[in-house]
């Protein structure tokens, strides 16, 4: 199990799926093949296998996007940073994710050259096999993960697992560290989320007060305080606060 999840993570994040072209005795010219080496010896798959083989991997890559790297608390803050402002389809959820999916790029940059460096190039080399190639490729994106995962949400899964404390942080299974690290960044982003809300309410309720004291109890409070938290925001720079913390929180 363990070896099929560190399989297909570097399968679906770094495409290392190497086809061999090879002429079989059925007289099929240039018929592709998927070969994979093992202890067992080498195997060869056709073209269907390997068009299957891809479309399942593909499926994954939305989740691991979402599951292994900063995706989640980036993208936890912006939409709470949304409903903070009032503004419920501004900015758009194309920009947010588009935004999103650029400082993931920016914060997982270091970790992607750490692979191409230790993995995919001595690989295409051909310094280290295939296989070699993706046990390594697979370490930087774990380190990534073991540094913000908390030692309290691992001890719940790997107690929800029945397995016994690793001895180091690096024997700890990674069907325990994932769902880990996941909700380490879910408390994260929620943390920052709530500190990004205390401003706007406090301008809510300075809104609020001030038109039930003037008898205005038919006009929304909403329409009147969205102006001033925009120009709250504008005037303190907001993105670049929000959008420096986030990226920063990762260094």
């Amino acid at each position: 199990m363990k070896h099929l999840t560190v399989l297909l993570l570097a399968l679906v994040l770094f495409g290392v799926i190497v086809p061999a072209a090879q002429a079989q005795s059925s007289g099929i010219p240039g018929e592709l093949r998927l070969d994979v080496r093992g202890n067992s010896g080498q195997q060869s798959y056709s073209v269907p296998i390997q068009i299957l083989l891809f479309l399942t991997v593909l499926t994954f890559i939305p989740a691991i996007l979402i599951s292994l790297t900063s995706f989640t608390r980036i993208i936890i803050v912006f939409h709470f940073l949304r409903q903070a402002l009032g503004t419920s389809e501004t900015p758009s959820n194309q920009i947010i994710i588009g935004l999103t999916l650029f400082l993931t790029m920016f914060v997982m940059a270091p970790v992607g050259e750490q692979i191409k460096r230790d993995a995919v190039d001595p690989m295409m080399a051909g310094k280290i096999s295939q296989s070699e190639a993706l046990t390594t490729a697979v370490k930087p994106l774990r380190g990534f993960m073991l540094k913000y995962t908390r030692e309290k949400d691992l001890a719940l899964f790997l107690s929800i697992a029945r397995q016994e404390r690793p001895k180091t942080r690096d024997d700890v299974p990674t069907t325990v560290l994932i769902p880990a690290f996941m909700i380490s960044e879910l408390k994260t982003a929620f943390q920052i989320g709530f500190v990004l809300f205390l401003p706007f309410l406090v301008i809510d309720m300075v809104v609020a007060t001030v038109l039930l004291s003037m008898g205005m109890m038919q006009l929304p409070p909403v329409m009147v305080s969205i102006p001033f938290k925009i120009l709250l925001f504008i005037m303190v720079d907001g993105w670049n606060l929000v959008v420096g913390s986030l990226v920063k929180s990762f260094y």
